[in-house]
């Protein structure tokens, strides 16, 4: 009884280890050691700071901090972080009753890249937070958790993250860096009673005047920080001067934007004042200013001559809003959302439903119940992943349909999962073998939450894909308010679950799908060979964003995985030597991990932008700038919005854009091809997207001097379309 309990407790143990080390590969995050107060990259050293220098006490002042120490040449950003670049999040996990605030930003300092402009920090920099104490606290000590993400950017940008702990005594003072919060408060921009400031709109940009200025300011160079980003051009110079104590500038509108408010927030501070939290940084802080904005503001996203793209001088590169109302959207969605159905990356999940309907044989009870389940699963992820995407974008965010395949770790943690459903399909192991009793027969007992989970695997993967109908639908859904735009990503789940969903409710339907059999034996080790495939198509998308060197670790993860699964599904293997296996199997897995962790953080700057073969010397990179000087020299413009894990993307570029009928005609009438990768996340694209009223790719755009606006072609291209496209040209 005791060895057979030392047995028990042993594979108890395994399979908690191979739980936590497969959670955290799927989810994206590294197993690692309790949260301290201090985090170091290469990059930054970052340290989580209090000061309360009465204690912790109702109606005394408590605050919080994350205190940033910059690599020398390396910063991070502002809450508006110009032309590129993410501000740093803070999320406080706090006992109930305490309140956070915001982040006090110190007054930012401009970061030139090139032709861009960004906003932030380099040096040393503290982020203080207010935090409110509940009225009845009299608790002995804090609990204080913090998740902070930051990009930290030099030659190349590196986007990282901590979870920081701290425990702060209620009764005594903590004070120690007072010193560092009182130099993060002095670089905060001030509200200064009697500044006013006023902008009037022209056709090109802001005549701003500002008044109520410290007095030792008159004469001194200037630069306005807007806190709402996209309005105006940062990278262009300020005009400013002088006049009558006021200081008075031009300053231009972005040729990006997409707002135009009656009011925003800015930040006006002296031209080369450093800033930060450290005794050695200049204290000088700006002024907080509301800018009151009169006049007619010109059209959004053609401002300053500009496209939806920025550039001096491009032209707009902006679609007509769609004249369908909602009703027509809605069913635009759901047609749309039925014919995901026949693209290729839905295809192996959608095999697996049909094979769990034909088990199910006649049972009409249990289809009906798996069809409903799988619906609402469809639906569900659908309206999960688009709430995602509108609370992202309207938090800044430069994001479009299918976002989330944009991050190395969302592949590769997919193709994880599909390289174990796959050797699940293939026989080599169960998942009964893996998971503890309870968890493995939730499957058996609970056949409707197969379903469903059936139904959000199929949107993890379908999700990559635009069928035709759904461009314009998901296009207007970004311009509505969050209730009607959620209607259209439900309509869109509901199309996408339909076909099944009638399989499941009507006999006639039901009555087409074979019988259940011997067949279907092997017909799950058949599907197990799409799932590997999918891999490989995701093995490829990974190395589109982060390199060879990514994909090689991804391999090492999966071979890892695989022998994993191998040790734990040998049954007719003694207990001894499957453990000794499964102890193998779990080293092989961490020194993968450990590999593979820095490669799919760190995108690489080196991954081409179109996949090997598929660029040649016809196509070229996109920018607003070659739009602009092939319309000027009369030369037609083709543009492909195109994207590695964009199957229907990939499927074109193989047909009818590499049709030789189809080139023939480009050269012919001398139309420029250029080719805008969406691989990874490009903030500019997703601009020039929305310009278009488009939310995802594939999008095919034709431009012509002369033309009233671009022509937009169908989701799945035909050479008849594109070549009927290009005889109208004139």
């Amino acid at each position: 009884m005791r060895a057979g309990g030392a047995r028990r407790t042993l594979r108890a143990g395994a399979r908690a280890a191979v739980l936590a080390l497969l959670a955290a590969l799927l989810t994206g995050a590294p197993a690692q050691a309790a949260p301290g107060a201090v985090v170091k990259t290469d990059q930054v050293r970052a340290e989580l700071l209090a000061h309360a220098p009465q204690g912790v006490a109702p109606g005394q002042p408590l605050w919080l901090g994350l205190r940033i120490e910059h690599a020398p040449h390396w910063h991070t950003y502002w809450k508006n972080p110009g032309d590129s670049g993410l501000p740093t999040s803070l999320e406080w996990t706090l006992p109930a009753g305490f309140a956070a605030g915001p982040i006090q930003w110190p007054t930012p300092k401009p970061l030139p890249v090139g032709p861009l402009m960004n906003f932030g920090y380099e040096g040393t920099l503290l982020l203080p937070v207010p935090v409110q104490v509940p009225a009845g606290f009299a608790g002995q000590a804090l609990e204080v958790r913090l998740q902070a993400e930051w990009l930290v950017c030099k030659d190349v940008c590196i986007p990282e993250s901590g979870e920081f702990a701290l425990r702060l005594p209620a009764q005594a003072a903590t004070a120690a860096h007072g010193a560092l919060f009182e130099a993060a408060r002095a670089a905060q921009p001030q509200v200064r009673p009697g500044a006013l400031a006023q902008a009037q709109v022209e056709p090109d940009a802001l005549q701003l005047r500002v008044s109520g200025l410290p007095a030792d300011w008159a004469g001194r160079t200037l630069r306005l920080f807007p806190e709402l980003p996209g309005v105006i051009d940062n990278a262009a110079a300020q005009d400013a001067r002088w006049v009558d104590g006021a200081w008075v500038a031009r300053v231009r509108l972005s040729a990006q934007r997409s707002q135009s408010p009656e009011r925003f927030d800015a930040v006006l501070a002296q031209a080369g004042a450093s800033s930060g939290a450290g005794p050695a940084a200049a204290p000088p802080a700006g002024v907080q200013l509301t800018v009151q904005v009169s006049g007619a503001w010109p059209p959004a996203g053609g401002s300053a001559g500009g496209s939806a793209g920025g550039g001096a001088g491009a032209p707009a590169l902006s679609a007509p809003p769609p004249a369908s109302g909602l009703a027509v959207s809605l069913l635009l969605a759901l047609l749309g959302g039925a014919l995901l159905n026949l693209m290729p990356c839905v295809f192996p999940v959608l095999s697996l439903k049909v094979l769990g309907l034909a088990a199910h044989g006649q049972q009409r009870r249990a289809m009906l119940a798996g069809g409903l389940a799988y619906t609402a699963g469809v639906v569900v992820s659908f309206l999960a992943l688009a709430g995602l995407l509108l609370v992202l974008r309207a938090g800044g965010e430069q994001l479009g349909w299918g976002f989330q395949l944009q991050s190395p770790l969302f592949v590769a943690a997919l193709a994880a999962l599909f390289t174990l459903i796959g050797l699940n399909l293939a026989g080599v192991f169960e998942f009964g073998s893996v998971l503890p009793g309870s968890v493995a027969g939730l499957r058996a007992r609970h056949p409707v939450l197969d379903a469903g989970l059936t139904g959000v695997l199929a949107v993890a993967v379908a999700s990559p894909c635009t069928a035709p109908f759904m461009g314009a639908a998901l296009g207007l859904a970004a311009t509505l308010p969050a209730p009607q735009a959620l209607s259209i990503f439900a309509a869109l789940g509901l199309g996408m679950a339909l076909p099944l969903l009638a399989a499941s409710a009507f006999p006639a339907l039901a009555r087409a799908l074979p019988r259940p059999g011997a067949w279907m034996v092997h017909f799950k080790v058949l599907m197990a060979f799409p799932m590997f495939a999918t891999v490989i198509w995701l093995a490829w998308v990974l190395g589109q964003q982060a390199g060879i060197d990514a994909v090689a670790a991804l391999l090492g993860v999966l071979l890892a995985l695989a022998l994993l699964a191998w040790a734990l599904g040998r049954q007719e293997m003694s207990a001894r030597a499957r453990r000794a296996f499964c102890a193998v199997a779990l080293a092989v897995l961490a020194a993968a991990l450990s590999w593979a962790w820095p490669a799919l953080q760190t995108p690489d700057s080196r991954a081409p932008a179109t996949a090997p073969g598929q660029a040649d010397s016809a196509w070229e990179p996109w920018s607003p700038e070659r739009v602009t000087q092939a319309l000027a020299e009369g030369r037609p413009v083709f543009i492909d919005f195109t994207a590695a894990w964009c199957v229907t993307c990939q499927f074109n570029k193989r047909n009818a854009l590499a049709d030789a009928r189809v080139l023939a005609d480009f050269q012919t009438r001398r139309v420029r091809l250029l080719r805008a990768d969406w691989t990874r996340r490009d903030p500019q694209i997703t601009q020039a997207l929305a310009a278009l009223s488009r939310n995802g790719v594939p999008v095919y755009v034709l431009m012509a001097p002369g033309a009233a606006g671009p022509r937009i072609l169908s989701e799945i291209l035909s050479v008849d379309e594109v070549r009927s496209a290009l005889a109208e040209l004139r």
